[in-house]
């Protein structure tokens, strides 16, 4: 018998605590909740610290009537993320774009969000909408690739006001996305950036080799300038050894005469004649066809 005593006690705790709970006698606040309270239509209260909080406590006993004259409502106060995709802008070109606008919101004054306006969420993406629309449009094309921060930065200051107006906090705002929406223009587009690939690797090319034979063209100049200067300090080298030959010993350098003599005649190709020893030397030949003749 204590055993179903204890076990109908724990049993009704939860029903006597729900009972309570739809009584208004106490509520419990989670993170990032925000109660709000009205009575006949009036705003009475607002509770936004999480815990566990008694109502008659905090508001009286017209606590007791909120079941049949008041209403509760829980507000989320959480950072929320939102992307509109394909916002159509064109730009001052004429050429049609799509941007992708992500931007964050938390709900500030929850009061002035479930009161001020029968949809704040959709009111404030159709905002952020024409927000972007307006502040992209009839921009240059190289501005709405390239300068998306400071874009950004506009349509966030343009939506501050109305933001808050609404009960709302925003947060931050981002342009992701610019995209173009005509088949053929993308088509364009894309011939041109490859013939621009095409030209650039040419011309690296071009340069490339253009450096590499000047680089040929100096290496040559200098290795002629090196050999000219060689063949310049040859003779004089020569001249020095042969003059430190005949200094130290003449005969030796008078043989040595004699061999290059020998040397260069062998390797010039021309006549030569003989002589026996004792036998006069004859007569230079002379050409006959060479001779000029006198008038």
């Amino acid at each position: 018998m204590e055993i179903l005593l204890f076990v109908a006690g724990v049993a009704a705790v939860p029903a006597m605590l729900a009972l309570a709970r739809a009584l208004f006698l106490y509520t419990v606040v989670h993170e990032c909740r925000t109660h709000v309270y009205t009575f006949f239509g009036k705003v009475v209260g607002v509770i936004d610290e999480p815990g566990l909080h008694v109502l008659p406590l905090r508001f009286g006993p017209k606590a007791l009537l909120f079941r049949l004259f008041g209403r509760e409502y829980v507000v989320s106060t959480a950072l929320r993320q939102y992307y509109l995709r394909d916002q159509m802008v064109n730009s001052s070109e004429g050429t049609p774009m799509g941007i992708g606008v992500w931007y964050e919101t938390r709900v500030a004054d929850p009061v002035a969000y479930l009161f001020a306006n029968s949809d704040p969420a959709g009111s404030m993406r159709a905002n952020v909408a024409n927000a972007t629309v307006s502040t992209l449009s009839n921009l240059e094309l190289e501005e709405m690739l390239e300068d998306r921060h400071r874009l950004s930065r506009s349509v966030r200051e343009r939506l501050s006001g109305v933001a808050s107006e609404w009960g709302f906090e925003l947060g931050s705002i981002y342009i992701r996305k610019v995209a173009f929406t005509d088949r053929g223009m993308i088509g364009e587009i894309t011939g041109k950036v490859v013939n621009r690939l095409r030209q650039v690797t040419a011309a690296i090319r071009q340069n490339g080799e253009n450096r590499v034979n000047l680089i040929r063209s100096e290496a040559g100049k200098l290795a002629s300038e090196q050999l000219a200067l060689a063949r310049a300090l040859r003779p004089r080298i020569v001249g020095e050894t042969l003059s430190g030959i005949r200094r130290e010993d003449t005969q030796v350098a008078d043989a040595l005469a004699e061999v290059l003599e020998i040397e260069a005649l062998a390797t010039s190709g021309a006549a030569v004649v003989l002589v026996p020893e004792g036998m006069a030397a004859p007569a230079p030949l002379v050409n006959i066809a060479a001779t000029p003749t006198g008038k």
